[in-house]
């Protein structure tokens, strides 16, 4: 019960708080958000674990299953994340990870997913392995959104867990829809984790800067709170537009970390969820 009411009550504040933002978003491929009309196949959503408020309160019914701890420090923000309209899968690299990874798998038959990759004991900023095993085994594409508030306040936890001040500027950074070539041995996870992790940092980093700088930016779009109006047919279509990870960091100025990156082989270079 005190869980419960507890939920309630995080649940209204959430919505309450979060709704006096300026939510505005720089897409590298504006059809990677899942209320797009021209949004097409299963994604892998990872952001870092301090931002979780921002896609929680704008993203929920989009039919995206979130991986939570299955720690007890989880189990209020496991009831949040329902009442917001988010599925939820519980496990972690730590435990019950193999367990999770598979219930992730059946989801993505038909949801899109979204991990916290440094959750839920950090480091900080650290991305686990997780979420490139299971886009090269399912062959779904990673987006890296790079989230940040103008002058948020922020916990004494492990992740700096940040709040927003109301009525302040909150900004994302998204990538392009990242192809994670299947098959990889352990080194080509380990090569594209740190990539993806250099890739998800940058945009972090580029999000916060924008959100306290204020400036405007070409082609940014403002966001609102709403579902996804896309239909089953939709989620299960072939992934388009997706990159390689190489491409997605040359884009963004970061050529000297993609030399290590092995080549997707020619049949790998559009693959489907």
């Amino acid at each position: 019960m005190a869980i419960g009411a507890t939920s309630l009550l995080a649940t209204a504040v959430i919505r309450q708080w979060m709704a006096t933002l300026d939510y505005r978003a720089d897409f590298g491929d504006p059809t990677v958000d899942p209320v797009h009309p021209d949004c097409r196949g299963t994604k892998i959503y990872v952001f870092w674990h301090e931002n979780i408020l921002l896609p929680l309160h704008l993203r929920g019914h989009c039919r995206i299953a979130m991986l939570l701890s299955r720690h007890d420090d989880a189990n209020i923000l496991d009831r949040v994340a329902r009442m917001n309209g988010f599925g939820v899968v519980r496990g972690s690299t730590f435990n019950g990870g193999s367990v999770a990874l598979r219930q992730l798998a059946g989801r993505a038959r038909e949801e899109n997913l979204t991990i916290t990759p440094d959750g839920p004991r950090g480091p900080r900023r650290r991305l686990a392995a997780g979420c490139v095993f299971l886009a090269s085994t399912l062959g779904i594409p990673i987006v890296a959104m790079g989230l940040g508030y103008e002058r948020p306040w922020r916990f004494d936890t492990w992740d700096r867990f940040a709040v927003p001040r109301p009525w302040q500027r909150a900004r994302g950074v998204v990538s392009r829809a990242v192809f994670v070539p299947s098959g990889l041995d352990r080194e080509g996870i380990e090569v594209h984790r740190q990539g993806i992790e250099k890739l998800l940092e940058h945009l972090s980093v580029d999000a916060e800067q924008w959100a306290r700088s204020g400036e405007r930016r070409p082609g940014e779009r403002r966001l609102r709170k709403q579902p996804a109006r896309s239909t089953r047919a939709m989620r299960t279509a072939p992934s388009t537009g997706s990159v390689s990870l190489e491409d997605e960091l040359r884009r963004l100025g970061l050529e000297s970390e993609t030399e290590d990156l092995p080549a997707p082989a020619a049949d790998q270079e559009r693959p489907a969820a």
